[in-house]
């Protein structure tokens, strides 16, 4: 059998996707899985033992191996029996019918339930109304839909070689300990500023980590945020703060994941890169703000969730409508650092970490 797997778009929903694609990989061991995806995703999910091919699909991209068009005569030319839509998109369900693709499963939302064969209700609360599910468990029924055998709800990741070396040409560049006594610290998200922390007070954090703990932080960077990771690093003034943007390496998905790996503790938004935290074991603390914590528990076990709760949150939008931005800015570098010490130095620290992705009001 040839299965088409549609991938999530977002870089946090393929990894909190990864225990549905592990089961689908079981149960379906000696088929065909071709992965459907952003080229981003793919950096994401690369080296993983998932898919036997993938396919790159971005409308929005300049690539012609990304186009619709490319996509559409490929998924034809290979006759697949079974479409797996992780996405709720109305594109995915309707590439899968103008393929041809006999079987499509997925949830029934935005006005795709005629594209598809087999329709998910989507959960829904006692009330009626949808409710706050975890993207992991959200997918995974799925799976289960299609008698897959759920072994874990755990989130995996891969690097590749040259990842690791970049990442140890990093270390040696800024001079980082490899003992995993590194703090990453993870600024912005595609999703809009409204996630985003303000730079002061990451760089302030930076500061307190460097000098009160002993222990250097990495502000890790995309293109796009080398400007704020550069002011960060400014700003903390400390010789133990650095940040990827002043790396002699490329900067990328597969450098970032290589990073995380080998940190003791990952500071984040909560945008992609948070999710890179729990595959490698690596504990994390999470700022929320905008964004409602529930829909992406990954049950991290290494996990603390900060949030400063507000009248207006959260709002689930991608700029501030108030334009105070309170439920991020009042999460202050203090109260962070003080969690960070639970992970950092235990014995020093009061409070002790329990329970998985524990959300604590600051």
């Amino acid at each position: 059998m040839r299965i088409a797997v549609f991938c999530p778009n977002w870089i946090g929903d393929a990894v909190m996707a990864t225990p549905a694609l592990r089961a689908l990989r079981r149960r379906y061991e000696g088929d065909h899985i071709t992965g459907i995806m952003k080229p981003t995703v793919a950096d994401t999910l690369e080296n993983g033992p998932w898919f036997d091919e993938v396919l790159l699909f971005d409308p929005r991209s300049r690539r012609p191996d990304c186009g619709m068009n490319s996509l559409l005569k490929r998924l034809r030319s290979n006759r697949y029996d079974l479409a797996i839509l992780l996405p709720n998109s109305f594109r995915s369900a309707a590439l899968a019918w103008l393929a041809g693709i006999p079987r499509r499963v997925g949830y029934a939302r935005g006005w795709r339930n005629v594209l598809l064969t087999d329709q998910l209700p989507p959960p829904r609360a006692a009330n009626g109304r949808r409710h706050p599910t975890p993207a992991v468990t959200y997918y995974l029924e799925i799976t289960r839909h299609l008698r897959c055998r759920v072994d874990s709800i755990r989130t995996e990741l891969y690097t590749t070689a040259a990842d690791e070396h970049a990442a140890d040409l990093v270390w040696s560049q800024f001079g980082l300990p490899w003992d995993k006594s590194v703090v990453c610290l993870n600024t912005g998200g595609a999703f809009g500023p409204s996630k985003n922390w303000p730079t002061e007070h990451f760089a302030a954090l930076a500061r307190h980590l460097a000098v009160e703990a002993g222990v250097p932080a990495l502000v890790l960077c995309g293109p796009a945020e080398r400007a704020a990771a550069r002011e960060i690093v400014a700003r903390a003034d400390h010789p133990d703060v650095a940040c990827l943007a002043d790396a002699r390496q490329p900067l990328g998905i597969g450098l970032t994941k290589a990073c995380i790996r080998r940190s003791a503790l990952l500071v984040t938004t909560d945008s992609g890169p948070r999710h890179f935290a729990a595959p490698f074991n690596v504990p994390v603390i999470s700022l929320f703000g905008p964004t409602h914590i529930a829909w992406t528990l990954t049950f991290h076990p290494r996990a603390l969730h900060l949030y400063r709760p507000v009248p207006c949150g959260p709002c689930q939008k991608r700029v501030c409508p108030l334009g105070h931005h309170r439920c991020m800015r009042e999460l202050y570098p203090r109260d962070v650092y003080q969690a960070a010490l639970r992970f950092l130095h235990p014995k020093r620290s009061p409070k002790q970490p329990t329970g998985a992705e524990l959300p604590i009001m600051v």
